[in-house]
């Protein structure tokens, strides 16, 4: 029999929340419901010191306001010491739509998601003559939840926490222009006041961080946080260099940022940028040249604090490995890609390919920026896209297009950190990766977990930048893609012989989870929706032994956030996004101050796809538009739990 719990336990509590701001979860203490939570690999649901999420349904038409909004119908179980189980309904509560006015912390407001220029100055978007306003983001993105010893904020009443947003781009302009990577990413920093007896959080202060040091950002997508209490950013999709003259976005990004389309230097982009947050709610920001210039969607730095395992988000990506110098600093270290060893399969039961790893050199990130502000693509290399007819190029795929390229003799060193695509696929690494996304790490198994959203194109014999010596070669695509593992260990010898001084060494990988692939079903779906589709965010609950994902799929109808117990294997249905939206921001934190939060946001609601959405955007797009500033704005919200009862 159930009963309900008494609201006067609500101040003991295991607190789960998802997104910036975030609110508590229950009604246990943090520390015992979570060491309850932290089972022995095997334990099994029921069982005292276990915990489950309870999948909800997709929604559909049927009730077609969840569709049009973030929906969530799923509960939180967990079975106590002394054999009581407990039960939390787990809901959505947005914090801010972006294009709200929010507290700046000095008695003024601030434009949520507002985009600036290199002098800091508002960039207005005169598309629509007589609505003219400063451009804000549809999208937010990766999202760090952190805390500072002494730190004092005016205004908090509580425990201040902190939280770094990024916003990655936004869709179109008023009039409906494409807008896409044309606008500088911004990136905030918000001081939150936590309720100390409820975990709460709540929004004081909106620090917009100065970007001008690190000449502007680029398409900041996932991010992580440090283990030593960093936000680790991204720029993903690096500007073609030796042919950024002819790419409209990146002219068009150079006169939004500095006012003239010529001035933005792309190798000062697709590096990895870190927001150090000061103890007053400001923050600031310094640019990591030397882990390579790539698609980077984000890192994941190993217990280490050296080993980072990065994801490239790229059609002839690969999986990239930076080993640094110091504990607890990235401004120099070595940098290696991944070449497979064993032919690559999606078969799941199989024991993964073995990796190797190919030394690409070794950098400061200081020596690298040099380089960067002086070389000219055409000083690294020259790279040609059709054949020269002369056999001191070599042919390779780039971007899933082929290019014949010739290294200039002594740029080794440049070529690896600032044409990192092009000379690790010239070194033999395996770069035949699509889509390679989110990265996570769970560190009591030494497992790292890889999103690939799309398996397709240079992953598939025969497609677009297929080539064999990868020695990926399937038989046909998985659009809905899946999920990798990375068995990590020590004792690693890169291919010159020498020594990776680390034990958090990706050894071999394998398939752990994949989406299926489908006719269009009533709803339109064109992927299994009760199956992972088109994976994106990826996070890893040590206390909770569980892999949190984020979908952002061109074969869902809404996107969902998932729940994966790696030792009972149960995948579980968290939330639904909006439909057309992104699930991002995804991130845990086990511990903040005695509560635990997991952060999620959404972005460009709304974004249709005809082959997709063509049989709910009549209805659904009203209502949309209703939600969310004429599908202009997206949320930073978070997961509350309200404990329902127990038994």
């Amino acid at each position: 029999m159930t009963e309900y719990a008494p609201r006067t336990t609500r101040r003991n509590i295991l607190r789960i929340a998802a997104s910036a701001p975030l609110l508590p979860l229950g009604s246990l203490a943090a520390t015992s419901l979570l060491g309850a939570c932290a089972t022995a690999p095997g334990t099994g649901a029921g069982v005292p010191g276990s915990s489950r999420f309870v999948s909800m349904a997709a929604p559909s038409l049927a009730n077609a306001a969840a569709m049009a909004t973030t929906h969530v119908e799923s509960a939180l179980e967990v079975v106590l010491p002394d054999g009581t189980t407990r039960s939390y309904r787990l809901a959505y509560e947005p914090f801010f739509i972006t294009g709200d006015m929010v507290s700046d912390g000095k008695g003024g407001k601030v434009l949520a998601g507002g985009y600036v220029d290199i002098f800091n100055r508002p960039i207005i978007d005169r598309s629509v003559p007589g609505k003219e306003r400063q451009f804000f983001s549809d999208c937010p993105d990766g999202t760090s939840l952190l805390q500072l010893p002494n730190a004092k904020v005016p205004g908090v009443k509580g425990k201040p926490v902190f939280a770094v947003v990024q916003f990655e781009y936004t869709n179109a302009d008023q009039a409906g222009a494409d807008t896409y990577g044309t606008l500088p990413s911004c990136i905030a920093v918000l001081t939150l006041d936590q309720d100390v007896s409820t975990g709460k959080l709540t929004l004081v202060k909106y620090h917009n961080v100065d970007t001008s040091q690190a000449q502007g950002l680029w398409i900041t997508c996932g991010s992580s946080l440090s283990p030593w209490g960093t936000h680790l950013s991204s720029e993903e999709y690096e500007p073609d260099a030796p042919f950024a003259a002819e790419n409209k976005v990146f002219r068009s990004f150079s006169r939004n940022l500095f006012g003239d389309e010529t001035v933005a230097n792309p190798y000062h982009y697709g590096h990895l940028p870190e927001v150090t947050v000061n103890p007053d709610g400001t923050g600031s920001i310094v640019k990591h040249y030397c882990l390579g210039r790539i698609s980077h969607e984000l890192i994941q730095v190993m217990p280490d604090n050296r080993t980072a395992l990065m994801g490239d988000d790229a059609t002839n990506g690969g999986l990239f490995l930076f080993v640094a110098d110091k504990e607890k600093t990235l401004s120099s270290g070595t940098l290696y890609v991944a070449q497979l060893q064993d032919p690559l399969t999606l078969d799941t039961s199989a024991a993964g390919a073995r990796l190797r790893w190919i030394r690409l050199g070794h950098a400061s990130s200081d020596e690298i920026e040099k380089l960067a502000n002086k070389l000219k693509p055409s000083d690294i290399m020259d790279v040609r896209k059709t054949d020269p007819q002369d056999a001191s190029f070599t042919r390779i795929f780039h971007g899933g297009a082929v290019n014949w390229v010739k290294l200039k003799p002594g740029m080794e060193k440049a070529a690896a950190f600032l044409e990192t695509h092009r000379y690790a696929y010239l070194m033999g690494g395996s770069m035949g990766f699509s889509k390679m996304e989110g990265t996570t790490v769970n560190a009591r198994d030494k497992v790292a977990y890889s999103a690939l959203q799309n398996i397709q194109d240079s992953m598939v014999k025969g497609k677009k930048g297929w080539n064999a010596e990868s020695n990926i070669a399937l038989d046909k695509a998985l659009i809905a893609g899946g999920v990798f593992a990375h068995d990590l260990g020590g004792a690693v010898k890169d291919h010159t012989g020498a020594d990776i001084r680390s034990e958090w060494v990706p050894l071999r990988t394998r398939a752990l989870l994949l989406g299926e692939d489908i006719a269009p079903d009533a709803l339109g779906n064109l992927a299994n929706p009760d199956k992972v589709a088109n994976p994106d965010n990826l996070k890893f609950s040590e206390k909770l032994r569980t892999l949190f994902i984020g979908e952002d799929s061109s074969t869902h109808v809404n996107n969902f956030v998932w729940a994966y117990n790696v030792d009972t294997k149960q995948l579980s249905r968290l939330a639904s996004m909006p439909v057309g939206a992104e699930a991002t921001g995804l991130g845990v934190v086990d511990d903040l101050n005695g509560w635990t939060y997991i952060t999620t946001n959404f972005q460009h609601p709304g974004d249709w796809l005809p082959n997709l959405h063509g049989k709910v955007q009549a209805t659904l797009d009203p209502l949309v538009r209703a939600n969310y500033k004429n599908r202009f704005g997206a949320a930073v919200g978070y997961l509350t739990g309200v404990p329902v009862g127990s038994k």
